[in-house]
């Protein structure tokens, strides 16, 4: 079947470029795309206006949009030939419409250079002005939230990024949910990343927040995507620059949290160039304070175990990142674009924790010292080859990649009694290693003025290796030996081919739909060199979705699609290494898991009124079957963390979410999302069901003082999280920041405060089973200060410049840390599987 499919790939791939020479649609120009600029300046007091609304027509339809910056200027990239007219507004001057606007192949940037505007003669009391779109823009089929224009956004991480994005909650550990459900994909430039098989919230912990220049939030996919990511996609954009020239970044930041130094240069010449970035970051030991109380009983009700626990944990982490990528246009037809990315991280955690058993003969006393050490780095090498046809718009592309990752962890334990009574002494190891191979082939191709189809073949073969040894302590020999019985090496492969298409179709003036399906096979295998289980699974889905758009006047536009998405799971959630660093919470994956299907509605209005105030409003259902959760079961003093297909998922939402700016100076940003949640079990012999309301909500407001000031603030609040058997903790936070620019604006300095009034954020849990109900509460340092500096050097030319995202984009697999269903995490942070 393997051999078969890719050759099928590989002869449609050769076939969709060599047919339709004319195409469907007949001669356009070259797909050349260009520039239009200029600056808007007050015809009375020859000042710029900033903050303009400026719009890009054709046959009297929106092509595109952008807004004047502080200096009246304003730019709109990848414009294709033709013929346009470019309308200007702002409140308090007179509308201004410039026609003829000509993009050529000869001639493909525009500079309409100083362009007065005529002030109304009507007196305003009050000025409203538009919502500053370089922090948020609301699209058709996507919200972008623009960090890079965000003051507090320095010193951290990309979890502190992603908890400012509009739809988006990001938990305490760093686990990012879409609308009440963490089943969503994440893509680093479009493309996917391994780094995220193992564990989502450590893989955003290794990209510094100064690096992001924008996050996509996409809920409703086309069948143009994969499959992955049930409830939609999160899709990181780097920094990064295509000029002419060359130029760099310099970003630094100190604190008593995190420190970071990023490193970026780029450089470009006519048609090949260059970019490539690096850094570190570290964050200072932390004292996280643990609690539990779990409470055991038998069938009539009787307690018969009461297991205590307090100490703390020390955590400190050093990564480091970097990436380096190319590309060279053979022509006006013809590209090549290839990057490389790798990052690593190292962690350690370091826990002396008390514990008491008690029963009814009396209690006895522990101590448990834990030293966990923990290695996980990646990389991903992609390259894509683009080709445009000089008598269409039609385009083909073929794209590889190769993707893998390392997570190694060591747990060092000793529990005793006294220092010379040992009850265990062990050391367990897990050497975690994913690769991915990649190959996919997309055709893009008009089929008339209204029509367009895309279509495409993708092949992700997975090869995951698990190399797990436990050694106990032997006092004969006074040393560690391999306890055979519990250690093994796991091999698992997970093959993907699908092949989708798509049909674009727009009807009348501000009508649209996009309707596909996607196909997808999966062929599973796994087994364990000792010889013991052996995993087979083969499975096959067809994936429909389908939107349909309408757009109003003043940029009003309304949306309604359904999507079925599927969820698989990765090596986080089917690794059987046993995570026994708290020997009373035991932790391991189950190979046997099968995927996540959900069903997804969704009807969505957004509304842009004059001056740029955006407000977006959704409503959605979702139903989701077998679902993968963490399931705890508990029988004498152990408990035991694994995951399961529980059963099913109901979610009825509803989201809101706002941007405006007042007095040119003050804007304000907030969002609020509210749904259902009813899950139950259809697990045998557990007949459990829960169900409530989640939210969570976010404010934020920034406000741009005289010489180049700013200062911003955010709040964010996350409800308790529902699972089938308990909730997990709420978590909320607040920060503010400031910044100025210096030295020309190529620099600027800034601080940032967080949580300056709570040294700590409390964190409670609670779990109940049929035999045992638990507690926890996990405290951890919060407050933090810090400082930031950046520099920017060189040239900074900017050319026409094609599109140079990748094609790849991997969004098929159940990432780790799900922050919704589960059973909870035992231990207030120490029962955590490691890989």
């Amino acid at each position: 079947m393997r051999a078969i499919l890719l050759a099928f790939s590989l002869f449609f791939s050769v076939q969709a470029a060599a047919q339709f020479p004319g195409g469907f649609g007949g001669s356009k120009s070259p797909s050349i795309l260009g520039n239009v600029s200029g600056t808007l300046v007050d015809s009375l007091t020859q000042q710029p206006v900033e903050f303009a609304t400026i719009v890009l027509m054709k046959k009297g339809k929106q092509v595109n949009g952008t807004i004047s910056d502080a200096d009246g200027k304003f730019k709109m990239s990848e414009i294709k030939g033709g013929t346009y007219s470019l309308q200007i507004s702002f409140l308090g001057f007179d509308n201004k419409t410039i026609q003829d606007v000509k993009i050529t192949p000869e001639k493909p940037d525009v500079n309409l250079k100083n362009i007065l505007l005529n002030a109304t003669s009507t007196e305003l009391t009050e000025v409203v002005v538009e919502g500053e779109r370089s922090v948020v823009e609301v699209k058709i089929d996507k919200i972008v939230y623009n960090a890079e224009k965000d003051a507090t956004n320095t010193g951290g991480d990309a979890s502190d990024v992603m908890r400012k994005v509009p739809m988006l909650s990001v938990d305490l550990e760093g686990n990012v949910s879409l609308r009440g459900s963490s089943n969503i994909r994440i893509l680093i430039n479009g493309k996917p990343s391994s780094m995220f098989s193992n564990s989502v919230a450590d893989a955003l912990k290794t990209i510094p927040a100064d690096q992001i220049k924008n996050v996509e939030v996409i809920t409703s996919p086309s069948a143009k995507y994969d499959g992955e990511g049930t409830a939609g996609i999160v899709n990181i954009i780097t920094k990064k620059k295509t000029i002419e020239g060359i130029n760099g970044n310099v970003n630094a930041s100190a604190g008593n949290r995190q420190n970071s130094l990023n490193l970026t240069l780029n450089a470009a010449k006519g048609r090949f160039g260059f970019n490539s970035s690096a850094g570190l970051y570290y964050s200072v030991p932390q004292d996280a304070i643990n609690t539990s109380f779990r409470e055991e009983f038998d069938n009539d009700g009787n307690t018969t175990l009461i297991t205590k626990q307090d100490g703390l944990t020390e955590t400190d982490r050093l990564g480091f990142f970097g990436r380096l990528g190319a590309f060279y246009d053979f022509n006006a037809f013809n590209s090549i674009n290839t990057s490389f990315r790798f990052n690593g991280r190292q962690s350690n955690r370091d826990s002396d924790i008390g514990l008491e058993f008690i029963r009814d003969a009396g209690s006895t006393m522990f101590n448990r010292l834990s030293l966990s050490r923990s290695l996980n780095s990646g990389f991903d090498w992609t390259t894509d080859y683009t080709k445009t046809y000089k008598d269409s718009s039609r385009e083909w592309s073929v794209s590889f990649q190769l993707s893998g990752n390392n997570s190694d962890t060591d747990n060092n334990i000793d529990q005793f009694t006294d220092p010379n009574n040992f009850l265990i002494r062990e050391i367990n190891n897990n050497d975690g290693l994913n690769l991915e191979y990649t190959i996919q082939t997309d055709y893009t191709h008009p089929m008339g003025k209204k029509v367009t189809l895309e279509t495409g073949l993708k092949s992700i073969i997975r090869r995951i290796d698990s190399d797990f040894r436990f050694n106990t302590f032997d006092n004969d020999v006074n040393a560690y030996t391999l306890d055979i019985s519990r250690s093994d090496n796991f091999g698992y492969d997970q093959d993907v081919y699908s092949a989708y298409g798509s049909l674009r179709y727009n009807f009348g003036d501000n009508y649209g739909l996009v309707a596909g399906a996607r196909y997808e096979y999966t062929d599973i295998g796994g087994d364990f060199e000792g010889g013991s289980t052996t995993v087979s699974n083969q499975y096959g889905n067809i994936l429909p979705s389908i939107t349909l758009s309408k757009r109003f006047k003043n940029f009003h536009s309304l949306k309604a699609s359904y999507n079925r998405r599927i969820q698989r799971p990765s090596l986080f959630f089917i690794n059987p290494f046993v995570n026994n660093s708290d020997p009373t919470n035991i932790s391991f994956g189950n190979p046997d898991l099968a995927p996540e299907l959900t069903d997804q509605y969704e009807i969505g209005y957004n509304m842009f009124f004059k001056g740029g105030i955006v407000f977006n409003v959704s409503t959605y259902y979702r139903f989701t079957d077998d679902v993968i959760s963490q399931f705890t079961s508990v029988d004498n003093g152990i408990s035991e963390n694994t995951y399961l297909n529980v059963g099913e998922r109901r979610s009825i939402g509803f989201n809101i979410f706002g941007s405006g700016t007042l007095f040119k100076k003050l804007t304000l940003r907030g969002n609020f999302n509210l749904s259902t949640f009813a899950l139950e079990s259809k697990l045998a012999d557990v007949d459990l069901q829960n169900e409530g309301y989640v939210y969570n909500a976010f404010v934020s407001g920034s406000y741009k003082f005289p010489k180049d000031y700013k200062v911003e603030v955010f709040g964010f609040f996350r409800s308790p999280q529902i699972t089938l058997q308990g909730q997990t903790p709420s978590f909320s936070i607040y920060s503010f920041g400031a910044k100025k620019d210096i030295l020309n604006k190529k620099g600027s300095i800034g601080i940032r405060i967080v949580q300056p009034f709570s040294e700590f954020l409390f964190f409670d849990t609670e779990l109940s089973g049929d035999n045992f109900n638990f507690e926890s509460s996990f405290g951890l340092p919060f407050r933090s200060f810090g400082i930031s500096f950046s520099y920017r050097f060189g040239k900074m030319d900017f050319k026409r410049t094609r599109q140079r995202r990748s094609k790849i984009r991997n969004s098929d697999q159940k990432s780790g840390d799900d922050g919704q269903g589960g059973g909870g995490q035992q231990g207030g942070g120490q029962g955590g599987r490691g890989q």
